[in-house]
């Protein structure tokens, strides 16, 4: 078999194709064949000479939603087992070969669940390696709760960005003018109760997965626990109610706190100006995003199975009856040539590239009616101890989140949202100087002198929020493809519960997230 080479290799030139008595008898025989457009084929599988055998595009792919017993005793599928931590000892899993694009914190999680549950995977990223995208600049915070998802009664509520948060310049554009109506239905407390308690479910998957894998693996990702939510003004603490009644609903222990309780939690907080109180919520924390995603690779390399195909960047999708396959552009320092094109082939594929995950779904006529938005955060050096916090500090209303990560602060928020046409441009300087001032007075405002915002480094990128605030999970358009995406900026350790989604739909297992919560995440829950 044909082996993926590392991150910055070359693929072997040629074309693979079956032979019909091949596919016929099971399996398919893999042989070179020269084409009048010549196509380079990289084969996601390990070890693979030509005129070798291999169970691969004749698969029982093609019977997903059908019963498991009849996928799982198909002649031509291959089975193995594996020790992860997510398999039942013994447990035979479905191999399969699956391209996951996008090497970020949702593609990397994919990819991770996918090999958990035996399949071969190959991870197509555009960057030199992973988490340099969306994933670089994530808040910290492992998972989202009532207080600080990013749809809600306390979400946008405010026209002022200094109230809010959130920069609007959406202008007359009808697009984002919807975007924005349908985020606001959820500011209903009962609309906004019903859709967080879909969301539960796969918070407590996601929980569930990155307990096993920081237990498994014995990681080290600068995590820290409690998360301590503060509120500004007596009128917005009043909104908060509905997510407070969530915590005593799924019994998530919490404290209620004064202002004074605040501060004798953490001493960096002031106490005037004046606020109206704060939530501890001790069992949730934040980690270092990136760096777990990092972890999770070289994890993945020496395990074996995932290989990462970075510096490449997928150009198109392609989906038929017998496989899937995607399109690459150039490599680094390759000419392009108008009569050659990289290809990818395997069983399935899913889109977990984050906002460019957009375009390529567009080529397939699969519009999602996710927006991008813009955010911004400062990595600032500790200015003095004593007022540095201990504790992630968080501003519910204005969903700015304060980290400490050893000697620096991670400061992020400082949404902007424009029109899908403008996020592509870079952002205007004056736009660009009123996000990080939201950031750096958020600092002035809960712990003041702690951090050196004038030191600080900025960072600006974009990810997808969806008009109902949950992610887009499943099977979209073809049995053979799938997408991840729309994950919101709250929460990087969802990926690992959406990822794990994938797995089972991918191997047609059951999942164990209750089904109103599976059909909320389908992408055709947009009529798509």
């Amino acid at each position: 078999m044909f082996s993926l080479p590392a991150c910055d290799g070359r693929g072997t030139r040629g074309h693979f194709v079956f032979r019909s008595s091949d596919i016929g008898a099971g399996s398919a025989r893999l042989r070179k064949q020269a084409l009048p457009r010549t196509a380079a084929v990289l084969s996601i599988l390990n070890g693979a000479m030509p005129g070798d055998s291999f169970d691969c595009y004749h698969s029982a792919f093609h019977q997903i939603g059908a019963a498991w017993a009849a996928i799982h005793a198909a002649p031509h599928v291959t089975h193995t087992e594996y020790a992860w931590p997510h398999a039942r000892p013994g447990q035979l899993e479905l191999t399969m070969d699956v391209i996951v694009i996008g090497g970020g914190i949702v593609g990397v999680a994919t990819a991770y669940q996918l090999r958990a549950a035996g399949h071969r995977v190959c991870v197509v990223e555009r960057h030199a390696t992973v988490a340099q995208g969306a994933t670089y600049g994530h808040g910290g915070t492992l998972l989202p709760t009532s207080l600080d998802v990013w749809f809600g009664p306390t979400f946008m509520q405010h026209r002022q960005a200094a109230k809010s948060g959130v920069i609007k310049k959406t202008g007359f554009n009808g697009p984002v003018r919807e975007f924005i109506r349908k985020l606001a239905t959820l500011a209903e407390p009962d609309a906004f109760k019903k859709q967080f308690a879909l969301l539960r479910p796969l918070i407590e998957s996601a929980r569930e997965s990155l307990a096993d894998i920081e237990h498994h693996f014995n990681l080290e990702f600068e995590q820290s626990k409690g998360q301590l939510y503060l509120v500004r003004s007596a009128q917005d603490w009043e909104l908060t109610e509905p997510a407070l009644e969530l915590l005593r609903q799924f019994e998530v222990p919490h404290h209620v706190l004064s202002p004074q309780e605040c501060q004798d939690i953490e001493h960096s907080i002031p106490l005037e100006p004046h606020f109206a109180g704060g939530v501890l919520i001790e069992g949730e924390g934040t980690a270092n995003c990136p760096l777990f995603a990092k972890l999770i690779k070289q994890t993945l390399d020496a395990q074996g199975g995932v290989q990462f195909q970075c510096g490449r960047e997928v150009t198109g999708i392609r989906l038929d009856n017998q496989r899937a396959a995607v399109e690459l552009a150039p490599a680094n320092g390759e000419s392009a040539r108008s009569r050659e094109v990289d290809v990818i082939s395997a069983d399935a594929v899913v889109v977990a590239a984050g906002v460019g995950s957009l375009a390529l779904l567009q080529k397939l006529k699969l519009d999602l009616p996710l927006h991008p938005l813009r955010l911004h955060n400062l990595v600032a050096p500790i200015a003095r101890e004593e007022f540095a916090p201990h504790t992630t500090v968080i501003d519910a209303v204005k969903r700015i989140t304060i980290t400490r990560s050893n000697h620096r602060l991670r400061i992020a928020g400082g949404a902007v949202l424009q029109s899908a046409s403008q996020t592509k441009q870079p952002l205007p300087e004056p736009l660009t100087k009123e996000a990080l001032a939201l950031l750096g007075q958020a600092t002035h405002d809960w712990v003041p002198g702690s951090a050196r915002i004038s030191a600080a480094l900025p960072w600006e990128g974009v990810k997808l929020l969806s008009p109902d605030g949950l992610p887009v999970t499943g099977n979209a358009l073809h049995p053979r493809l799938f997408v991840n995406a729309g994950h919101g900026p709250v929460g990087w350790g969802l990926a690992f519960g959406t990822g794990k989604l994938i797995a089972n739909l991918v191997s047609g297992a059951p999942s164990e997230l209750p089904p109103d919560t599976i059909a909320a995440l389908r992408p055709e829950r947009f009529g798509a």
